[in-house]
């Protein structure tokens, strides 16, 4: 295995981090809520009334994010090397990590551990070392997909 050292980049990484840590701190302070976007977006399914506007506001904000970055510069080249039914597949098994765990990683990984929430720890752990494992197999022992 080596590193891709032109893809390298930690102050963008850096910088990309303290840009959600402060995103998900200003949402926590100012409307009381988990930035967690499996929560938000499920709660969209069985929706309550007077909780729907801010659930679309900040879905939509994730979708135009990308359109307003373009005023600026162009998208990074995305690549990916699996086929839909794969995709599809992973995403199904994401989404039921994220019931089971009542909560994604966003909301976990970010939020939670920011809190010193014990079972958002437990969770991060978790769904940490399953994607250790799960790379560990596909890579190694099948040979990869």
């Amino acid at each position: 295995m080596s590193i891709d050292w032109n893809a390298f980049t930690p102050w963008a990484s850096l910088a990309g981090g303290a840009l959600i840590g402060v995103a998900a701190a200003m949402f926590l302070l100012v409307n009381g809520r988990i930035a967690g976007i499996s929560g938000i977006l499920g709660g969209l399914l069985v929706p309550k009334s007077g909780d729907i506007a801010w659930r679309v506001a900040f879905l939509a904000g994730m979708l135009i994010a990308p359109s307003v970055w373009l005023l600026v510069t162009a998208l990074p080249q995305a690549q990916i090397d699996a086929s839909y039914p794969m995709l599809v597949v992973a995403g199904l098994l994401v989404g039921i990590g994220t019931r089971y765990g009542s909560g994604c990683t966003s909301g976990h990984g970010v939020c939670g551990l920011s809190r010193l929430s014990m079972r958002s720890l437990i969770a991060t752990l978790s769904f940490m070392t399953a994607g250790f494992v799960t790379v560990y197999v596909v890579v190694h022992v099948t040979g990869g997909f």
